[in-house]
């Protein structure tokens, strides 16, 4: 079969590579579209694979094509997207059903051959079934909305609350998607990007904050009546976007960081004592997992994408590219604040 192969630093190769065969308990599918993830990124650019060569990819949908010996969950036909953790299922933190705190688990994508091909082979019970009426553009989201949706269910979220949620990237999009599904008094989302706003206005944000501005704070602020948010929800990974979130939070407020931090992170006394002086509960979110493996994450995901519940945009999309331009996408993001939104490689028929 044919795969986009990274084989060294900054090169990816449309190549032949060995087509995988599903061995029992596994299925085969075939790819539709594999989105290219933020961790992808690094991956290609900065040395940061495992091994060389690797096929990447782990945000996907496609077609079931054959089914391994046993595989009762989905049969050949299925339109299904891919949970790309293979956790091992026999340590403490697996046993509790904290598979994403598994320290000895494999991954589609990174640790194994990823989806950034025409075949891809997971065990049955990664595979997620999903309605027809589901693009195979919107079943390759399934992944980031289940990342959004696990830091709710970190952050013991409960409705009824004003919410901020901090970045308007696709997880940010879909964290404020979910909070709305699941009872918020006020979403309110905050970017530097104005286009990133409209596009979180029109999946039905209540309100919009742009941090450029001088007084976005007061702004914000004003929205809850100067209580601050009851529920905050870090998904931008940046310095600056993670001291917001202590100053944003009300008394007794829930603060989750989802986003993923590339520099130091420092605070001052007066801005840590934020925490202190609130009394706010701070946690982190870490991939998208829950027992029974692998999680309501998903099957909400795909029940509320086929109820509408769950809305997907063109504007998630920054650029659909051939399979074959894997390495033409990959460079665009050498360009800091070019790629807005997803890149999708696809598969023709």
């Amino acid at each position: 079969m044919k795969a986009a192969a990274v084989v060294a630093n900054e090169d990816v190769q449309y190549q032949e590579v060995e087509e995988p065969q599903a061995k029992p308990g596994w299925v085969k599918i075939k790819v539709k579209a594999s989105g290219i993830c933020g961790s992808d990124v690094p991956r290609v650019l900065n040395h940061g694979v495992h091994f060389y060569p690797i096929v990447l990819g782990h945000e996907f949908s496609g077609d079931v094509v054959e089914v391994g010996e046993g595989v009762t969950k989905v049969k050949v036909g299925d339109r299904v997207s891919g949970a790309p953790l293979l956790p091992c299922m026999k340590c403490d933190d697996c046993q509790n059903g904290n598979f994403s705190l598994c320290k000895h688990y494999s991954f589609i994508g990174s640790r194994q051959q990823g989806s950034n091909a025409d075949y891809v082979v997971i065990p049955e019970q990664n595979a997620i079934p999903f309605d027809p009426s589901i693009s195979y553009e919107q079943g390759a989201m399934f992944e980031p909305s289940t990342v959004a949706l696990h830091g709710l269910l970190q952050n013991d979220y409960q409705g009824g609350q004003c919410v901020a949620i901090l970045g308007c990237g696709t997880i940010g999009i879909f964290t404020m998607q979910w909070a709305k599904i699941f009872g918020s008094k006020k979403v309110v989302v905050f970017d530097i990007s104005q286009e990133r706003l409209d596009l979180a206005k029109r999946m039905g944000a209540d309100a919009v904050i742009d941090t450029t501005k001088e007084n976005y704070m007061e702004e914000a602020m004003a929205i809850t009546g100067g209580k601050g948010y009851g529920y905050v929800f870090e998904t931008a990974g940046q310095v600056p976007t993670m001291h917001m979130a202590f100053e944003l939070a009300a008394n007794k407020a829930h603060v989750c960081f989802i986003g993923t931090p590339h520099a130091d992170l420092t605070f001052t006394p007066k801005q840590w004592e934020n925490m202190n002086r609130k009394e706010f509960k701070l946690t982190g979110s870490w991939m998208s997992y829950s027992s029974p493996f692998p999680g309501k994450e998903w099957d909400l995901t795909a029940h509320y994408f086929a109820t509408g519940q769950l809305k997907f945009d063109p504007g998630f999309i920054y650029r659909k590219m051939p399979m074959s331009q894997a390495q033409e996408a990959f460079q665009l993001y050498k360009t800091p604040g070019l790629v807005k939104g997803k890149i999708l490689l696809m598969n023709e028929d």
